[in-house]
């Protein structure tokens, strides 16, 4: 019987990590919070007892060897600011050289759509890519997560190391402020204009951010799942005018609505340097990316996927939950 060892979470901090932790808490796991600030760490799992807080600098390989030490499985969510995924690929590679260093033995990348590009063959409703698809980025940032995760998979194999990509679409949950829906749920809270990046009419996928946890704590403990990516999908596709619409009738209000899309984007990218790293990637806008993780289902069995409207009410509710935190 397989030795089920300590979980280490690098980038815990943001809502990836409060997922997975929550999980692994769950499952009565003792697991390691890694960050570059304590503060935020001890907000979110300080009350955990299963949760140890360690922080580390990811520009010193010494650093990452000694927050890894000790750890069975590493889970890598480190994020990068939108304007600076040049820092992907060395950075992913320092991480591994420290993993190996440390004696890790699997890595998990939690990663995104954008290595993919465009859609090929009938993308959309009812044609979601499998694992299959071609890996043919055609912006920036999709060439920095291409690289990064070659690097991943490249390690597998090596030094006694496994590693997976597990691939997600957008998501959104309660108190998710880097969501693409956040500001409809705070919006509808407050009974003020929401500003949305359009086109909002088109069917979309997105991840309820608690589902993610306990898929990932299943593929802590599932050697099969190694020296590959696979995807997590969301429950179907919703349009964002949905989402506003079912959101805004919880709060008894009709939407309020600022939609920016490709050329609103280039224009106020003039003055915002993160907004003009929006233009690029608006292609998942007007043409999404939708996953089929049959792969997935067939490995660790059936998976709990909150469908839109109860994830939409609970999402509301935080929202207007903060409205009253913040009174």
């Amino acid at each position: 019987m397989e030795t089920i060892g300590k979980v280490g979470l690098f980038g815990a901090a943001g809502a990836i990590g409060h997922s997975i932790g929550a999980a692994l808490r769950a499952a009565g796991r003792d697991y390691r919070v890694i960050g570059r600030s304590r503060a935020p760490l001890e907000a979110a799992f300080g009350q955990d007892p299963h949760a140890e807080i360690t922080l580390w600098n990811p520009d010193n390989p010494a650093s990452i060897a000694a927050a890894a030490k000790g750890l069975q499985t590493a889970i890598y969510l480190v994020g990068v600011p939108y304007n600076q995924f040049a820092a992907h690929p060395p950075l992913m590679e320092r991480t591994l050289a420290g993993l190996t260093a440390a004696g890790v033995e699997r890595l998990i990348l939690i990663g995104t759509v954008y290595p993919y590009g465009r859609a090929r063959g009938n993308p959309g409703i009812g044609h979601p890519v499998t694992e299959n698809h071609p890996r043919e980025p055609h912006t920036f940032k999709g060439q920095m997560r291409l690289e990064q995760e070659n690097r991943v998979l490249d390690a597998h194999g090596r030094n006694g190391l496994s590693t997976l990509v597990l691939r997600l679409p957008d998501f959104y949950g309660p108190r998710i402020e880097r969501s693409l829906l956040n500001g409809v749920f705070e919006g509808a809270a407050r009974g003020t204009r929401a500003q949305m990046i359009g086109p909002i009419d088109v069917p979309h996928e997105f991840i309820f951010v608690p589902d993610v946890g306990p898929v990932v704590e299943t593929l802590t403990r599932t050697p099969g799942a190694y020296g590959r990516w696979l995807h997590l999908a969301g429950a179907g596709t919703i349009t964002q005018r949905e989402v506003a619409r079912q959101a805004y009738a919880l709060a008894g209000r009709e939407p309020k609505l600022m939609v920016a899309g490709k050329p609103m984007l280039r224009l106020l990218g003039l003055l915002n340097p993160i907004v003009r790293e929006l233009v690029e990637m608006n292609y998942l806008m007007t043409d999404p990316v939708m996953l089929d993780d049959s792969a997935l289902h067939t490995l660790i069995g059936p998976i709990q996927k909150t469908p839109y409207e109860d994830g939409i009410r609970r999402s509301f509710a935080a929202a207007r939950e903060g409205m009253k935190d913040a009174a």
